[in-house]
């Protein structure tokens, strides 16, 4: 602890604060609490300001902060995917001496800010996006993305019933490489009983083939960005390429909102499967109007308040956090909500999902 202080103390005789294109906030105290502890400052950098979730976890980082006496900070990239304005927000904490940053890491372009704040003396904890390398921070909290796609994939083949899979991937980003990109895609793949080849790679399995129950075509790997206008273009070019698609994976709930206005356009909804990850209060409503068959419930709430708490606990001379067994990542959970239980695959229904949702 004596050492990250005398290198943060150094890091702000050099360091130059600048702020360009970010959304950034402070809330929370920066006295030092009833019972002795330090004062203790933390940064929240998001991937964006506008997407629910992470709005949820700005939600849920500032109520821990007045709960637990820490100023907190809030910055974000303009859109997913702006690693420049997320490189800004992280050299902005080291010029404020903060004690820790959370992030959800914009792509691998932040890693060497990240590196260059723990050097600093900041402990950097990545919420929802481990980055790749894992070590790149101190420690993930975050939501099993595999595992979040394996899930909505063994719902998805057994949905099927033997029938054959024509497969839109709508995915995050085709420019950079992103650990919740890959693993939510690959999970996927995997719950459906696809081979992949590189598990960290998205499109290089085998474009036709057998899954679980029959057998299947992949028709496309599309970008959404994240965003419902995404979807909505991703699922369009997919159908112009094939327009017998009849399962959609999707990144995350607004590409699914995205997807579905696009088969509506279409008039190809009936018998297509849409599938997602989230758990939003949106989604889950979408679940319940049929709109999205199935969705992997996440909770941001739990990653940004379990966030706050550690760095106050470390900058205190607390115990630091470790992995989930088995894990690189401490593992927040998630939970699969459908209406449409399928055999040997544990979930909740929407009413019960709207009773943990968020956003």
């Amino acid at each position: 602890m004596i050492q990250r202080i005398v290198r943060r103390r150094a890091a702000l005789l050099v360091a130059v604060a600048a702020a360009t294109g970010m959304v950034v906030s402070g809330c929370g105290d920066s006295s030092g609490s009833a019972d002795g502890d330090k004062s203790v400052a933390v940064s929240l950098i998001t991937k964006n300001s506008t997407n629910p979730f992470f709005v949820t976890m700005q939600q849920g980082a500032r109520k821990a902060a007045e709960a637990e006496g820490v100023k907190l900070t809030l910055a974000a990239g303009k859109e997913d995917g702006d690693e420049a304005g997320q490189v800004q927000a992280i050299e902005d904490a080291i010029a404020r001496g903060d004690d820790g940053i959370l992030i959800t890491p914009n792509g691998p372009g932040v890693n060497p800010a990240i590196k260059k704040a723990r050097d600093a003396g900041l402990y950097v904890i990545a919420l929802d996006t481990p980055p790749d390398p894992a070590n790149t921070v101190d420690i993930t909290f975050a939501t099993d993305n595999f595992k979040a796609g394996e899930l909505i994939g063994k719902w998805t083949a057994n949905q099927l019933a033997g029938k054959p899979a024509t497969i839109a991937l709508l995915d995050l980003f085709n420019d950079k490489v992103v650990s919740v990109d890959y693993d939510r895609d690959q999970g996927f793949l995997t719950g459906m009983g696809i081979g992949t080849a590189d598990r960290k790679k998205n499109g290089d399995e085998a474009k036709t083939g057998s899954y679980s129950g029959g057998t299947y075509t992949i028709a496309c790997n599309e970008p959404t960005n994240g965003a419902e206008d995404g979807g909505r273009t991703a699922m369009e070019n997919c159908l112009t390429r094939n327009p017998d698609i009849n399962v959609v994976y999707t990144i995350n709930e607004p590409a699914a909102v995205g997807a579905h206005k696009a088969l509506q356009a279409a008039g190809k909804t009936q018998g297509v499967l849409v599938v997602s990850v989230d758990g939003g209060c949106d989604g889950v409503r979408q679940v319940k109007d049929g709109v999205i068959g199935a969705t992997s419930q996440q909770y941001p709430l739990k990653m940004a308040e379990l966030g706050v708490q550690a760095i106050k606990k470390i900058a205190n001379d607390g115990e630091k956090p470790k992995a989930s067994a088995g894990l690189d990542f401490f593992d927040t959970g998630v939970t699969l909500v459908t209406d449409k239980a399928a055999a040997g695959v544990e979930s909740i229904t929407s009413t019960d999902g709207a009773q943990r949702c968020w956003g």
